[in-house]
């Protein structure tokens, strides 16, 4: 059988193993299951609210539970050992079991509801949900949810620390789905963080800049004053010789410099200026309007003589 099919069969098998427990010790308040192969067997650990009633009048009951797990479902030599839950109202599937039963009994859905999980938070549950799905009220179906604390729905931390549990109510309109998810006190989820109140810091101690001193103490010093120069105030002039101060070098580069500055200023072309126009063509300009304005006072006058004479 490929490894996917052996799968699918160890799950399948768990499942129709869980349910027969459910059937045969709902009275005892069945709370779950875990199932373990060994090498002497089939390991079984049955967890009941009420122990007594699963191993029965001298064992007669879990004998009988045993024989049943080995010609149902063909297991070697299970061995069955029974533990008793400390707080009903932590685990999920004595939870729903009970839920279920209110439901047949008569009671209302909302009160149940809320009655049910007041009471696992009560228990000191970190979260809890309960979800009941089908005709609760009338013919249409729909799902009521009840919602307390801090509940986990993805990831790991909803299949390794969240308790889920499962229940059926049968009504006369139909079956009522029960589901109860609840988070046990003291389960340590992956965002959960401490503070510390005791917790010692070591001091850091700041590095000087340059110096031993901090900067701590050369903030605390005080800065030292500038005088004021004043118009009446003597100000010393050096009484050292130019000459002497002056580096020579210096000045014969800054000499040198002066002198290329100059001579490239004197390779480049001047520009041509623009010139008026020459003198001959001004005064040949010149004659002629001279001679267009004679030509035009000639004819205004010759003009003006015409309109006497008429």
């Amino acid at each position: 059988m490929a490894d996917e099919h052996q799968f699918i069969e160890d799950g399948l098998r768990r499942s129709q193993i869980n349910e027969f427990f459910a059937d045969e010790l709902g009275r005892a308040g069945y709370g779950g299951m875990d199932v373990a192969k060994t090498p002497m067997g089939t390991q079984i650990v049955l967890k009941a609210e009420k122990p007594g009633m699963v191993i029965g009048k001298g064992g007669k009951n879990i004998r009988k539970i045993t024989t049943e797990l080995e010609d149902r479902f063909d297991m070697d030599d299970p061995q069955i050992d029974v533990q008793e839950v400390d707080e009903p109202d932590l685990n999920a599937q004595i939870v729903a079991d009970r839920l279920a039963n209110a439901l047949e009994r008569g009671w209302y859905f909302r009160k149940a509801g809320h009655t049910t999980i007041d009471r696992i938070m009560d228990a000191g549950a970190l979260g809890a949900e309960i979800v009941l799905s089908g005709k609760v009220t009338g013919a249409r179906s729909r799902v009521e949810k009840f919602n307390r604390g801090y509940i986990k729905h993805n990831g790991e931390p909803a299949e390794e620390v969240v308790d889920h549990g499962q229940g059926v109510a049968v009504m006369k309109l139909g079956t009522i789905g029960v589901n109860v998810k609840i988070i046990p006190p003291g389960a340590k989820l992956p965002d959960d963080f401490d503070i510390r109140e005791d917790a010692e810091v070591p001091e850091v101690e700041q590095a000087a800049a340059g110096d031993d001193e901090g900067v701590e103490a050369l903030l605390e010093e005080e800065p030292e004053e500038v005088p004021d120069v004043g118009a009446d105030d003597d100000v010393e002039v050096p009484d050292e010789d130019p000459t002497d101060v002056i580096d020579e070098e210096v000045v014969e580069e800054v000499v040198e410099e002066t002198q290329d500055t100059a001579a490239e200023a004197t390779d480049v072309a001047p520009e041509e200026p623009v010139g008026d126009a020459d003198a001959d063509d001004i005064d040949e300009l010149d004659e002629e309007i001279e001679s267009e304005a004679a030509d035009l006072v000639a004819e205004m006058e010759a003009a003006d003589d015409e309109e006497e004479d008429e």
